[in-house]
C-alpha cells in the first residue's frame, strides 16, 4: 500500500475523530501553535457521552466550548502547564486546573502517574516518504504520542516544516483530520519607553558570544533592540519569537561560538507572528527538539556564556521571583524560567537574568516587595538569581547575602516605596 493511500484510509472528520474520546481518558493536546483548533473546537460535543475526561494542554489560545461553558463542569477538566486567558476566564467554573511543574520534566513526570490515552496535535503535510512534521513544538508532544494509545493528527498547509526530531511516520498516526485555518500569530508588541529604558540594561549584561534564551513581550523585544550592538550570539532558547529574526538579520545571531549545536538555533517550540513562522520553514539553520532534552538545566549549562533573560510579577526583597499568580490565582506557569535560569547559573560564564516593572497597576502597587502576595508561588528560587532588573537599574544578587539583597533590590524599587520597603524590611527583620 502507498503512504498515499495509507493516509486517506486514516483521513476522517473532526466531527468523527472527537468520537473516539470516551469517559475518564486524558487527552494531551501540543502547545500552544501547536494546539488543534478543529478537534477542540468539536469536542464539546461528545459531552453527554462522557465524563471525566482530562485535557492537558499548555499555553492554551483557544477558547474552547469544552471548558469556557460551566454546564461542562464534570464532563471535561482543562489540565494546564500553563495557563493562557481562556483558563484564567473559566476558573471560576471549575471547568480549569493547573498542574505545577518544570517545564523540561512536565511530560515525564506526568508519565510516572497516568498515560494519555488521546494525543491531539498538528502537524505539516506528510511529504513523499510518508513522514508528517510537527512543525512548531517538541516540548512534550513527542513523549505523549510515543504513550498514547491513540494518535490523532490535524494536518495544515500553512504550518512550515522543520528540522530537529520533528519527523512522524504516517504509520505512527491513527487518524488524520484535515484543517486549512491559519497558524495562530501573535502579534508583534511594540517595546514602550520603560520597556526600552529595562531592555537597555538587560542588553549590556549580555556579552560577545553568549548564548541566549529570550522570552516575548515587550522587554524581551526591547532586549533584542539592544543586543544589535552585540556580535555572534547564539540562541538555545524554550521559545523561538519574532525578535530572533531581526537579530538574525542584523548578523547578530550566528551561534560561531556555541558549544552545543554549533552554528544552529535551537528551540522547544516556536510562536510569534507570521515573520516566525516564514523564517523557520525549511530551515536547516534551526533546530526543534523535545523539551526534556532543551529545557534540562544539565544541557542549558553546557552553553558557553549560557544567558537566560526572563520576566516576572513580583520579586521579594530575598530575590524570590513570582511569574506565574496574582497572590492565590494562577495567572500563568512556571514554564521553563527555573530550567534555564538554573542552567545558566552552572553554564562557564553564564547568568540568570530576570527583568520587571518596578510597579503595576497604574504604579499604585509596587512590584519589588517585602514578601511575595499570600499565596503566590516561588517560580524562581532566590538562589537562582543573578541580576534583578527594572527601569530604577540593575541589582546584582550573586553570592549577596540578605542584607546586601534588600538594599540592592530596594534601589531598584521605584523611589515611592522605598521608604516603605525599608521600614517594612526593618519590621520583620530581613538583613
Amino acid at each position: 500500500m502507498s503512504f498515499a493511500e495509507l493516509y486517506r484510509q486514516k483521513l476522517i472528520a473532526a466531527e468523527e475523530a472527537v468520537k473516539k474520546v470516551h469517559s475518564d481518558d486524558e487527552i494531551v493536546v501540543g502547545l500552544a501553535a501547536s494546539e488543534a483548533p478543529a478537534l477542540l473546537s468539536k469536542l464539546h460535543c461528545v459531552k453527554d457521552q462522557v465524563q471525566n475526561v482530562s485535557v492537558l494542554m499548555t499555553l492554551t489560545l483557544g477558547e474552547y466550548d469544552f471548558y469556557m461553558k460551566p454546564e461542562m463542569k464534570g464532563h471535561f477538566l482543562l489540565n494546564t502547564w500553563y495557563h493562557g486567558a481562556g483558563p484564567r476566564k473559566a476558573h471560576d467554573y471549575g471547568t480549569v486546573s493547573y498542574n505545577p511543574t518544570h517545564l523540561h520534566n512536565a511530560m515525564t513526570k506526568r508519565l510516572t502517574v497516568k498515560k494519555p490515552k488521546i494525543f491531539f496535535g498538528t502537524a505539516a503535510p506528510m511529504d513523499q516518504h510518508g513522514y508528517l512534521n510537527l512543525s512548531l513544538g517538541l516540548t512534550y508532544e513527542k513523549e505523549a504520542i510515543e504513550n498514547a494509545d491513540l494518535v490523532i493528527l490535524e494536518v495544515n498547509e500553512n504550518l512550515p516544516r522543520t528540522h530537529g526530531d520533528t519527523h512522524i511516520h504516517i504509520r505512527d498516526v491513527d487518524y488524520v483530520v484535515e484543517n486549512t485555518k491559519p497558524v495562530p500569530a501573535l502579534p508583534p508588541v511594540e517595546p514602550t519607553e520603560k520597556d526600552k529604558i529595562i531592555g537597555r540594561y538587560v542588553a549590556d549584561l549580555v556579552e560577545d558570544g553568549a548564548t541566549i534564551q529570550l522570552g516575548i513581550g515587550g522587554i524581551s523585544n526591547a532586549a533584542a533592540l539592544f543586543l544589535t550592538e552585540k556580535k555572534d550570539l547564539g540562541v538555545h532558547t524554550e521559545m523561538l519569537s519574532d525578535p530572533i529574526v531581526d537579530l538574525v538579520e542584523a548578523g547578530v545571531i550566528t551561534g560561531k561560538r556555541k558549544t552545543l549545536w554549533k552554528d544552529k538555533i535551537v528551540a522547544t517550540f516556536a510562536f510569534g507572528s507570521k515573520k516566525i513562522y516564514d523564517f523557520i520553514d525549511n530551515n536547516p539553520s534551526v533546530e526543534i527538539h523535545r523539551g526534556c532534552v532543551v529545557n534540562d538545566p544539565n544541557v542549558v549549562a553546557q552553553n558557553y556564556k549560557m544567558t537566560s533573560i526572563n520576566t516576572t510579577l513580583q520579586v521579594d526583597l530575598f530575590g524570590q521571583c513570582c511569574s506565574e499568580a496574582i497572590g492565590s490565582r494562577q495567572y500563568s506557569g512556571s514554564g521553563g524560567a527555573a530550567d534555564t535560569a538554573i542552567g545558566a547559573q552552572r553554564s562557564l560564564g553564564g547568568k540568570s537574568i530576570v527583568a520587571l516593572y518596578s510597579t503595576a497597576k497604574k504604579d499604585s502597587i509596587s512590584s519589588i516587595v517585602s514578601s511575595l502576595s499570600p499565596g503566590a508561588a516561588v517560580t524562581i528560587a532566590r538562589n537562582d538569581v543573578d541580576y534583578v532588573v527594572t527601569e530604577y537599574g540593575v541589582a546584582h544578587l550573586r553570592s549577596c547575602n540578605v542584607r546586601e539583597r534588600v538594599e540592592k533590590l530596594i534601589n531598584i524599587a521605584h523611589p515611592k516605596f522605598r521608604d516603605a520597603l525599608r521600614e517594612e524590611a526593618d519590621r520583620l527583620a530581613i538583613w
